[in-house]
């Protein structure tokens, strides 16, 4: 890949994006496209088929999705399915027919089966049914898997699927309706710690078992992708190694100083009962990830200390 390319990064200021495109500009890539949301709206056909005839990219990398954790998916199904369907086919396609060479697409390992034997191989996609709490956002990662397959196989270009397992990271979302399973546990014990609360209150009963990458580590597994030609369609992107939410609350805990009592509410879904990645594909080709888990909790707990009165919170209209 030419260090001079015409990259854009779809959804560049969100967590992935922006580390995407932090590890781009350090491998010497100078000529990244990025727009913001409020100039250009990915929901808007029209306006990505302009903005990216307008552009002419060689490569695409789709790191925008409407994303959540299992509240928000539960209680936004709607916009969880038709917004990221709607993001999604609308790069891939202005992608075809403005004749970009490669298109990198990011996905989720909630595109595997709920209960598809463990570790999660990329040949079980469609093999079984999906976890209830978040199949909307899966459906719609499933059709860009499936598109960007299919323009692979009928017109020979160079459209690959990567699929992270549970990520994390600096600039992640902390906002406790919205978020994903780790920061909404850093914010919940911070705001314990600080409110000197003597419990914090988790949802489900803690046995099922979780693996996490840290954000960085994603970007290098992107730009791995786009500098080498991967001759399969869908690749799995994780670390191989997972702990059960109990162990990631007690990790947690620690790192933030809470010392109260943790309580498990299993009242509320567990979801899928273990997600675990079989990552041989990324480690045969040459792609690892580095970062350990309770390292990377460390440096987002201190990215969110350091940005607490102004990081992310993501509401859904």
């Amino acid at each position: 890949m030419n260090k001079n390319s015409k990259i854009y990064v779809a959804g560049h200021n969100g967590m992935v994006g922006r580390s995407i495109w932090q590890i781009l500009k350090a491998n010497g890539y100078s000529n990244l496209l990025g727009c913001p949301s409020n100039e250009l709206d990915l929901r808007n056909q029209k306006a990505v088929k302009e903005y990216i005839e307008w552009n002419r990219p060689d490569v695409i990398i789709d790191a925008a999705a409407r994303v959540g954790g299992m509240m928000a998916n539960n209680d936004y199904p709607y916009q969880f399915i038709m917004e990221n369907m709607q993001i999604q086919n609308n790069l891939i396609d202005a992608a075809f027919k403005s004749g970009v060479g490669k298109f990198i697409f990011l996905g989720s390992s909630c595109i595997y089966p709920r209960l598809a034997p463990q570790p999660l191989k990329e040949d079980y996609l469609l093999t079984g049914a999906l976890e209830p709490t978040n199949e909307p956002y899966a459906i719609a990662k499933i059709t860009g898997v499936k598109a960007c397959q299919a323009i692979r196989n009928q017109f020979g270009k160079d459209y690959v699927s990567l699929m992270p397992t549970n990520l994390y990271g600096t600039h992640d979302n902390f906002d406790l309706d919205t978020s994903h399973v780790l920061p909404a546990m850093i914010r919940k014990f911070h705001d314990a710690k600080v409110n000197n609360d003597s419990f914090v209150t988790l949802w489900g009963t803690g046995s099922p078992m979780r693996e996490f990458l840290f954000v960085d580590d994603l970007a290098t597994a992107v730009v791995f992708a786009l500098e080498n030609e991967l001759p399969y369609y869908l690749y799995n992107v994780g670390t191989g190694e997972d702990l059960t939410i109990k162990c990631l609350a007690e990790t947690i805990q620690k790192i933030v100083g809470f010392n109260g009592k943790i309580i498990w509410d299993n009242s509320k879904p567990d979801g899928t009962p273990r997600k675990l990645m079989d990552i041989s594909r990324m480690h045969t080709l040459g792609w690892k990830h580095q970062v350990k888990l309770e390292a990377g909790i460390q440096i987002t707990y201190k990215w969110f200390l350091e940005n607490s009165d102004n990081f992310k919170q993501v509401k859904i209209n």
